[in-house]
């Protein structure tokens, strides 16, 4: 069977490489930061990672793993019920909650787990989930687990999301599900008109606070921040793999009677192992850090209008943004792999995305800001684009 399997599967490799869709990898031997060293030994700037606060590879987050490795070994080697639950874990569950003023937490080992492990426990056929149409791809496979009866809105489109929720009124429990920050694009979901219609409507909310948590808001806490609605919210996902360090770890943050419920029948909960205590040690420690000062979101925010400025000001096609992502638009897929390439060229590690990442026609290279970029780093990236960007005639 798989001499024809193999055929198969070489022939729609090979159309994928063909229509310039093929996504290749670039191995990174460094720690992650600002200025990485690939296996090739060119050394560059790297402007795709999701360490938005530098935190990936922070000295005080490190040794708070190493601490934790001595005192509490290196996995668990179990899930949460059985013998996976450390103090480590209970701590760090609490810290969340308290950072983003929630009333419990509960701990995955990804985003993608808690968004894939939210719906299916708390909602039946005879309730609605109302999901933004960008909504990340985490939150569209955990709808399709569940058996409520699925709306969708256009992107941020408040209009729509009224008539989607006129529409669910015949449902017994109604569920506004939205990215905090989309990724792709780097908007950030109207937060306070979606919590307006949801009390219109008698709707709950759940937001995906991945790429605005420690992003947006003056203290980083997130679009609740932003808008004033921080506590007013049902439920938060997010995780410690971007701005928060940088490594692996979701949670879901919320109500203490929907936490509890997922205890008990979410299941990438109870079948996955929990996360690494050295992972929960330096959680712990981002969220003090964090606590503490602002200084590193006021640094990631400064960078992220000096860049975003320039960039609108050469010329190129850049979607709204409010956050750490500069969607700098090409259309073309093979293009933006070019762009991509001749970037790396000049010492700067950036990504084409097109199809299936996002919609046929709507590549781009997506530039992402971090606190730990250097206003030399800034400036060397902006020339970069601009220069291949006239090579290529995406500007003048």
């Amino acid at each position: 069977m798989y001499i024809s399997f193999q055929k198969h599967l070489a022939t729609q490799l090979k159309e994928i490489e063909e229509a310039g869709l093929y996504k290749k990898e670039r191995i990174i031997v460094s720690p992650q930061g600002a200025e990485i060293e690939l296996d090739t030994g060119q050394k560059v700037l790297n402007f795709c990672a999701n360490n938005y606060l530098g935190l990936s590879n922070n000295r005080q987050l490190i040794e708070a793993a190493k601490a934790a490795l001595d005192d509490h070994g290196y996995g668990m080697s179990s899930v949460r019920f059985i013998c996976g639950t450390s103090d480590l874990h209970k701590e760090l569950e609490s810290r969340i909650a308290r950072f983003f003023h929630t009333e419990d937490t509960i701990l995955y080992a990804a985003c993608f787990d808690a968004n894939g492990g939210v719906f299916e426990p708390l909602l039946t056929s005879e309730d609605a989930i109302i999901s933004d149409a960008l909504n990340h791809a985490s939150i569209i496979d955990g709808v399709r687990l569940c058996k409520a009866q699925r709306y969708r809105y256009e992107n941020a489109d408040m209009e729509d999301l009224e008539t989607q929720l006129q529409l669910a009124q015949e449902q017994r429990f109604r569920l506004i599900v939205t990215d905090g920050v989309f990724s792709m694009d780097g908007n950030i979901a109207p937060l306070d008109k979606i919590v307006e219609l949801a009390n219109r409507y008698n709707a709950m909310v759940l937001v995906d606070e991945s790429h605005s948590a420690g992003v947006v808001g003056e203290t980083g806490r997130g679009v609740t921040e932003l808008y004033g609605l921080m506590g007013k919210v049902e439920l938060i996902t997010g995780t410690l793999g971007k701005a928060f360090g940088g490594a692996i770890g979701g949670f879901t943050t919320g109500k203490k009677e929907i936490i509890e419920l997922l205890r008990q029948r979410s299941r990438p909960y109870l079948f996955s192992n929990s996360i690494p205590p050295l992972v929960a040690a330096a959680g712990i420690k981002m969220i003090s850090m964090m606590t503490e000062t602002n200084e590193l979101q006021d640094r990631l925010h400064g960078n992220a209008e000096y860049f975003i400025s320039r960039m609108t000001n050469l010329g190129f096609d850049i979607k709204p943004t409010k956050s750490a992502i500069c969607a700098v638009m090409l259309y073309d897929a093979k293009l933006s792999q070019e762009f991509a390439a001749k970037l790396l060229d000049e010492g700067i590690y950036v990504i084409g995305f097109y199809y299936p990442v996002v919609p046929k026609g709507q590549a781009r290279i997506r530039v992402q800001i971090s606190a730990a970029h250097e206003k030399e780093h800034l400036y060397k990236a902006v020339n970069s684009f601009a220069k291949i960007g006239r090579e290529l005639g995406v500007i003048k």
